[in-house]
Parts: C-alpha cells; sequence; structure tokens
C-alpha cells in the first residue's frame, strides 16, 4: 500500500509541475499582450491564433540557440546555478494545498520559507561564478534585497500565523469561509504584496536588471538554455507568490473555480504594475524594509499575539 502511495505522489507532483510550467508560459503571453495593451500596441499576435504560439515558439528558439560561456568562469557552478533556481521554485509547489495525495502538511509555511532562502545561494552563485563584475554587481543587488525583504516577510506571516494559529496554508481556508483577512487586516495585506514583489525582483524593485549601470544583472553572461531556466524559475516564484496571497487573504478556496480567477487577477497585478511604475531607488528600497515595514510588522505582531492571549485568557 506505501508504494502505491508513493507512485502516486511521484506521477502527482510531475502532473502538477508541468501544469505549472504550462501556466508559466501562458503567464509570460498574458504578461506581453497586457503590457502591449498598456502601452497601446497590440503584443504578439502573429504566431498561431491571437499570438497563443508564441511561448512555445519562444522556447524553442531559447533552447535550441548556441550556448556560450564566459572562459573565466566557474563552469560547473555557472551552468548548475540555473538548474536549481528552476528546481527550488518548482519545489516550493510542494506546499500547495490539495485534499487529495498531494503533500498537505502541516508546517507548509516553513516549507516554503526555508525554500525561498535557499534559492538565494542559487542566485548568488549565478551572479559570481560568471566571473564578470556585471552579473557580480546583480547579484549582490538581488541578494541584498531578496534577504532584506525574507525578514519582513516573514514577520507579517507570523502575524497571520497568529491569527490561524497552525503553519498549514490549508488552515487559511478554512478561517476565512465568512470573511477575508483582506478586510480584517488591509495594511498587512498590502505590505505582504509588495514584499512579494521585492522578493520575486519585479518592477518597481527590478534592481538587479538596473539596465542604465548593470546591463542585465547577474544573468547578463547566460544565454539559450540557461537564461531560459532562470526566466522560467523567475514566473513560476511569481505564479507560486500570487497562490500564497490568494491562500492567506482572499479566501482562497481551492475546490472552487473562483480560486483560479483570483489566482489569474493577482497574476495581472505583478503585470499591471510592471506597466505602471517606474523603478525605486535602491536606498529607498532598503529605507522602506527596515524602516517602514519591518517595525509596522512587529507592531502588527505584538497586536496580534495580545489579541490572542487576551481571547484565550476569556474563553478559559
Amino acid at each position: 500500500m506505501f508504494m502505491i502511495d508513493l507512485v502516486m505522489l511521484l506521477i502527482i507532483s510531475l502532473i502538477l509541475v508541468v501544469c505549472v510550467l504550462v501556466g508559466v508560459a501562458f503567464l509570460t503571453l498574458m504578461e506581453r499582450k497586457v503590457l502591449g495593451y498598456i502601452q497601446i500596441r497590440k503584443g504578439p499576435n502573429k504566431v498561431g491564433y491571437l499570438g497563443i504560439l508564441q511561448p512555445f515558439s519562444d522556447a524553442i528558439k531559447l533552447f535550441t540557440k548556441e550556448q556560450t560561456y564566459p572562459l573565466m568562469s566557474n563552469f560547473l557552478m555557472y551552468y548548475m546555478s540555473p538548474v536549481f533556481n528552476l528546481f527550488l521554485s518548482l519545489m516550493l509547489w510542494m506546499c500547495m494545498p490539495f485534499l487529495t495525495v498531494l503533500f498537505n502538511f502541516n508546517l507548509g509555511v516553513l516549507y516554503f520559507l526555508c525554500c525561498s532562502s535557499l534559492s538565494v545561494y542559487t542566485i548568488m552563485i549565478a551572479g559570481w561564478s560568471s566571473n564578470s563584475n556585471y552579473a557580480f554587481l546583480g547579484g549582490l543587488r538581488s541578494v541584498a534585497q531578496t534577504i532584506s525583504y525574507e525578514v519582513s516577510l516573514s514577520l507579517i506571516l507570523l502575524s497571520f500565523l497568529y491569527l490561524i494559529m497552525g503553519l498549514n496554508i490549508y488552515e487559511f481556508m478554512k478561517y476565512q469561509e465568512l470573511v477575508w483577512f483582506i478586510f480584517l487586516c488591509l495594511p498587512l495585506c498590502m505590505m505582504l504584496l509588495v514584499s512579494s514583489l521585492a522578493e520575486t525582483n519585479r518592477t518597481p524593485f527590478d534592481f538587479a536588471e538596473g539596465e542604465s549601470e548593470l546591463v542585465s544583472g547577474f544573468n547578463v553572461e547566460y544565454s539559450s538554455g540557461g537564461f531560459a531556466l532562470i526566466f522560467l524559475a523567475e514566473y513560476s516564484s511569481i505564479l507560486f507568490m500570487s497562490m500564497l496571497c490568494v491562500m492567506i487573504f482572499l479566501g482562497g478556496n481551492v475546490f472552487d473555480f473562483s480560486f483560479f480567477v483570483k489566482l489569474t487577477f493577482m497574476s495581472f497585478v505583478w503585470v499591471w504594475v510592471r506597466g505602471t511604475l517606474p523603478r525605486y531607488r535602491y536606498d529607498k528600497l532598503m529605507y522602506l524594509c527596515w524602516k517602514s515595514f519591518l517595525p509596522v510588522a512587529l507592531n502588527f505582531l505584538i497586536f496580534f499575539l495580545g489579541l490572542k492571549l487576551y481571547l484565550f485568557s476569556v474563553l478559559v
């Protein structure tokens, strides 16, 4: 019986990963279409009906290009870091709550924090192993930003965890049957959204790609498959963060079609922000994290802890 369960877990995990990768492909298409209409142009519309096959032609183009690598690079690390980057971003999806035989475990939020922390190393190694000053600078910026916002993200998540008193993402679904958390703690939800944007290195926080100073950031020396894997990892993380936001403060019921509508809307918000907001200044980004988000998140944390203790003492 145990072997059957194990095989089922592997098969369904594989199906989930394939579905995520297909979702990522069409997320890139949606982004290009939405950005096109924001900038009053069409976007991809030649390959297939309304450009629907564009992501697949892009994938074929990227993976069939010649793989170049810098002569002075640390080849093994340079080659493997994009693979691990994609692997970690897909591993994040294993904590997605399902009642079927998927890994619906009680420490889902902790698992998410561990996997997202590890992805920092892949960015750092990708920037360093290229042995290029531009890539190294981009990697340093990216790592500093990601580590900074992980602190505020963890503290914001802690406030929500005090509300549900558990680490299982599935619990969020049960606690939001009557009212969504976005109505109960709006400032925290907005902070969570901004921290997620900073965590995934997206506009207005895409300092790793400050073209005027850094050419393209930590991935500047990558071409062909390596670049495609980094690209896939970024969009997989965006999709996962959208799913997490839906679960935490939009009452995500995974058994309802509205869950997928909310997930699409949150992914659209990522693109909308990219098409609307200009890039932030780097010192202001750090100021926002350490001097705005951190104190506010700590205050909310103490407030929710006090509230829980008060309610517990009243009930007991």
